[in-house]
This record gives structure tokens, C-alpha cells and sequence, in this order.
């Protein structure tokens, strides 16, 4: 499978990007594994899934995943692929999120940086101490963990999910649906409940039914 990683506008209004975060991409796929705690953490919250699915993750890794990418701090533009990601659809669909969220947030304090620099001039000494009010050293994750602190149900984020006992709600992406071209190539269809029985009806089944309604 190949997935190509862009983003739609300039941040700031602007009109250009800078490019960053590849390096933390690269280091990400060099380790990227399951342990057996994260895989027994996974078998709590999916105990409809078989033995087999949590054998394949023990196994996973990126050795057969190629990454083309444009230099990092490249000046780069909207709607340009940023970097290009092949190998097995499973693999690649799992690097989705972290990538986007590796690539977003170091492209956007590098921009922003940028555009200081080129309106202080060459002269000036610049200096960051954003420490004090950037989003924590792990934002992503801090951010799940005071959401649910500040009143909110659930998450997505099935890491802080793992850390710190938040319900888990998902999502899941859209490459996941359009790997797919019809429901006939789905094998099987059967809808369960969390707590691995099955429901009476496939979901091929109710999505007909909710067509017609619709029309």
C-alpha cells in the first residue's frame, strides 16, 4: 500500500511551510513495536478479537516499510506530498496518526520560527523560551489526560487510554474504509459486541437496510 502525507493550507496565514519532524519519523519506525504489556492492555479493551490478531501484533514491525520523504527544513507548499510511505496496509495505517502528529506540530513551530527570523533580519539574535506554556514535553498525550481531568468521557488516544485507565473511544481511519472497494471483498461480516458475542445481523446487512431508509 502507498499513502502520500500533505496538509491543505499554510499555517498563520501564510504562504509557505517548513518542513520538519522527519527525523522523529525515521526513529519512530526504527523502534516500532508491541510489547506484551501494550499487547495485554489491548486484549482487555478488545476481547472480541482473536488470539490470532494479538499473535500478528507481537510480530509486527517496519522492516517492510519504505519511506520517500522531501529534505527536512525544505521550504514546501499545500497539497505537495511531504513524504511518501509504502508496505503493508496494516503497517502503514498504523503509522498514520503518529506520523501526522510528528510532522504538524514540528512544521509548525519551524515555520513560525521562520517568520520571525525573516522579520527580524539576519542581524537580530533570536532566542525561544517557549518552554513555559508550550504543551507539556509530551503534548498529545497530556492533552487526552487533562480533557478527561477537566470533565470529558472518553478518548481516542489508545496510549493514554493505557496510561492512565481512560475509557477508549474510537475512530478509525479513513484509508481503513477506502482499502476497501465494495462490501463484497469484506470476508466476514459479522457484527459483535464487546464482549465478543455476536449480534444478530451483519453489518452489510444494516448498512442496506439504512440506505433504503434514506432513499
Amino acid at each position: 500500500c502507498r499513502f502520500d502525507l500533505y496538509f491543505r493550507k499554510n499555517p498563520f496565514g501564510g504562504e509557505f511551510t517548513v518542513f520538519a519532524g522527519l527525523e522523529e519519523c525515521i526513529k519512530f519506525i526504527a523502534n516500532f513495536k508491541f510489547t506484551e504489556d501494550e499487547i495485554s492492555f489491548l486484549q482487555s479493551v478488545m476481547p472480541m478479537c482473536e488470539d490470532a490478531f494479538f499473535d500478528y501484533l507481537r510480530g509486527i514491525d517496519c522492516s517492510d516499510v519504505e519511506v520517500y520523504s522531501i529534505p527536512e527544513g525544505s521550504v514546501v507548499f499545500p497539497k505537495v506530498p511531504l513524504m511518501r510511505v509504502e508496505g503493508p496496509v496494516a503497517v502503514v495505517q498504523l503509522l498514520e496518526t503518529p506520523f501526522v502528529n510528528l510532522i504538524n506540530y514540528a512544521s509548525l513551530v519551524t515555520t513560525n520560527a521562520a517568520r520571525h527570523r525573516h522579520v527580524a533580519g539576519k542581524s537580530k539574535v533570536l532566542m525561544e523560551f517557549g518552554l513555559r506554556r508550550a504543551q507539556g514535553p509530551d503534548g498529545a498525550i497530556s492533552a487526552s489526560k487533562y480533557c478527561f481531568m477537566g470533565g470529558f468521557d472518553a478518548t481516542s488516544n489508545v496510549l493514554a487510554g493505557h496510561l492512565f485507565g481512560i475509557p477508549l473511544r474510537g475512530t478509525h481511519s479513513h484509508a481503513y474504509v477506502s482499502s476497501y472497494m465494495s462490501l463484497d471483498e469484506i470476508p466476514d461480516r459479522t457484527l459483535r459486541n464487546k464482549d465478543g458475542s455476536k449480534i444478530c445481523k451483519d453489518f452489510v446487512s444494516l448498512v442496506k437496510e439504512w440506505l433504503c431508509k434514506i432513499q
